[in-house]
């Protein structure tokens, strides 16, 4: 299997959200594993793309993707 980059990781991941969050957990391994093998401690999500796009969606989305290692951002605010 080839390891997917950190922006096709990401992209499977909004792909995921737009599916009723389907294979989320597995996406999210994918793009933590891409985060290790270039060394990044977090990733910037466009809040754009996501499908409850407002503080408490964010917030969520934060949580769930913490609690499996991933620090998640949103463009715009870093």
């Amino acid at each position: 299997m080839t390891a997917l980059t950190i922006e096709q990781s990401l992209e499977n991941v909004y792909a995921s959200l737009q599916n009723g969050n389907e294979d989320i957990d597995i996406h999210i391994q994918h793009l933590k594993t891409a985060m290790l093998a270039t060394g990044q401690a977090r990733v910037a999500v466009d809040p754009a793309r996501l499908m409850q796009n407002n503080r408490q969606g964010r917030k969520m989305m934060q949580s769930y993707f913490k609690k499996r290692g991933v620090i998640v951002t949103f463009s715009g605010n870093e």
